[in-house]
This record gives structure tokens, C-alpha cells and sequence, in this order.
């Protein structure tokens, strides 16, 4: 099932069920919040996949960030094969361990919004990244239980400002942080519907260009991997974000870096795309 949060004009925040290009209006059941139903989904999945409530196409809504109110959004650095050798080439080195870093909260943004180039950096990066979203309360995973606290998969951009990340702050938070740079979505696809989060095409284009397309098998630590050491650290809770590592194919090694009127498409197989325009900051 595909759940998503959106809205009609002004409207309140909804929560709809995704086929094709309609939306089907689950308000009434689950209320207006994603995050707070994820740890009912799996015993009111059959449920909401029959509810016949209000229809609107996707073209009627706008789409907002699936997960309301995460706690927490964290994110792994150089986690695919190609892209840690392309970054090493531009002289980071690839870390020993798992290298976690905090995206705050604040810079997550709607699947189609508008990504904000601040005005004290011209150096915006973008990032594809597969977005897992924690389902229950879980401490102390391990490997073969990994699966079964994961809510969902979503679509991520995990958006840099490459001086800020690399130069300014060496814990990358500041880098990672600024508003709008967070865009998540489309939706959130349940975990039973995704066969394989291992084995999935992900791909970016700015303009129509492709910049990054490979699959998740490249990971160096897989998802489950990475929950259990998350876990293992702090208390993961229904509606946590993981974003799992990006591909090769970066701006910054090339000096392509994002100005304001670019485009720019994160897909993943299966879960959807996200579309942010770059817009300059203003006063």
C-alpha cells in the first residue's frame, strides 16, 4: 500500500491511499497523521486497502512529506561502493566503520517543493537516496529481526551545501541541515510491498540530464546492517528516517553544482519521484 499525506488548497493535512494516479481519502480511519499510524499498520493493512472513501487524482492534490514530525532523520555517508571511490578521488577518505550524521528534522520538505539555494553558498549538491522509515519502537535489533521494524520505504534527496558540510562543520550537520533540503516522498510504500530494498534502480537527473543511476546492491552496509547499529546506540520510534547512502554521480567532484531555475528528479523503482526546483534564497 501506498499511503500519503496531502492536501486541496488550503485545506488541513489528509491521508490518502495511492493507485495509479488517484488518491483515495483515508481521514476519517486513520486521522491526518502518517506517523502516528505506523505502528497499527500491520494489523490494519487489509483493512485500509478496502476503505472507499473520497477519490481525487494526484494532478487535484498536493503532495506534502509523507512522515510528520519524525523524531529523528539520520543518514549514512559514503555507503555505496562507486560513489566512496569517487570520493576518494576528490580526497575524502572512505570511513572504517558505518559514518552516521544527523539531517535536523526542520530541513525535511514536501516531494515537490522547492529546494532553497542559500545565499551564503553556491555549492548545493544534490543526493539520491532510498529512505527507510522506521515502523515500531526497537532498541537492540538484530540482523534477522531488522526486517520487521521497518514501516516503509520512501524516496529521499538528502540535498548538501558542499562548503558548509565539508569546510565549516566537520560533523556535517550544518551542511546537511539548511531549510527545504530534506524533500521526502513521493509517499510512503509499506514494507510488504517492496520485495527487495536491495535490488531497486535508483536515479537522479537535473534538467532532464541523468547524473546517478545504479542499484541498491551497491551499499556497503546493507539496510539491515544499519538498523542494528543505529539501534544499538539509541531507541529507534515509528516514524524515524533512514537514508541509506547515495550512488555515484554527485556534483561536487565535477564542480556541477545546483543554481536556482534547475530541476531536479529523484526515482526510485517502485516507490516514485521526487520534483524540486532550485530557487534562490531571498531576504
Amino acid at each position: 500500500m501506498k499511503l500519503a499525506r496531502y492536501s486541496i488548497g488550503d485545506g488541513p493535512a489528509r491521508v490518502g491511499r495511492v493507485e495509479g494516479d488517484t488518491i483515495t481519502d483515508l481521514t476519517d480511519a486513520v486521522g491526518g497523521s502518517v506517523r502516528e499510524l505506523l505502528d497499527q499498520l500491520p494489523a490494519r493493512v487489509a483493512e485500509l486497502e478496502v476503505i472507499s472513501g473520497e477519490r481525487h487524482t494526484l494532478a487535484e492534490v498536493e503532495l506534502l512529506a509523507p512522515i510528520d514530525r519524525p523524531q529523528k532523520y539520520l543518514a549514512i555517508g559514503m555507503n555505496y561502493a562507486e560513489h566512496a571511490k569517487e570520493a576518494a578521488a576528490d580526497g575524502i577518505p572512505t570511513p572504517k566503520n558505518q559514518f552516521w550524521f544527523n539531517k535536523q528534522v526542520s530541513c525535511i520538505n514536501d516531494p515537490n517543493g522547492d529546494v532553497i539555494r542559500p545565499a551564503v553558498s553556491d555549492k548545493l549538491d544534490y543526493e539520491a537516496e532510498l529512505g527507510v522509515v522506521i515502523g515500531r519502537q526497537c532498541k537492540h535489533v538484530r540482523r534477522e529481526d531488522a526486517a520487521s521494524v521497518i514501516g516503509g520505504y520512501l524516496v529521499a534527496n538528502d540535498f548538501s551545501v558542499r562548503d558548509w558540510l565539508q569546510k565549516r562543520s566537520p560533523t556535517f550537520t550544518l551542511g546537511k541541515s539548511f531549510d527545504t533540503h530534506g524533500p521526502i516522498g513521493p509517499w510512503l510504500t509499506t514494507a510488504d510491498e517492496v520485495e527487495d530494498p536491495h535490488n531497486l534502480r535508483i536515479q537522479l537527473t537535473v534538467n532532464g540530464e541523468e547524473r546517478q543511476n545504479d542499484l541498491t546492491n551497491d551499499m556497503i552496509y546493507d539496510i539491515y546492517d544499519q538498523i542494528v547499529e543505529l539501534s544499538t546506540v539509541m531507541t529507534l520510534y515509528p516514524g524515524d528516517i533512514i537514508a541509506t547512502g547515495t550512488p555515484s554521480g554527485i556534483g561536487a567532484p565535477k564542480g556541477l553544482f545546483l543554481v536556482p531555475g534547475d530541476v531536479v528528479e529523484t526515482s526510485i523503482e517502485g516507490l516514485g519521484t521526487l520534483r524540486n526546483r532550485v530557487v534562490a534564497e531571498t531576504p
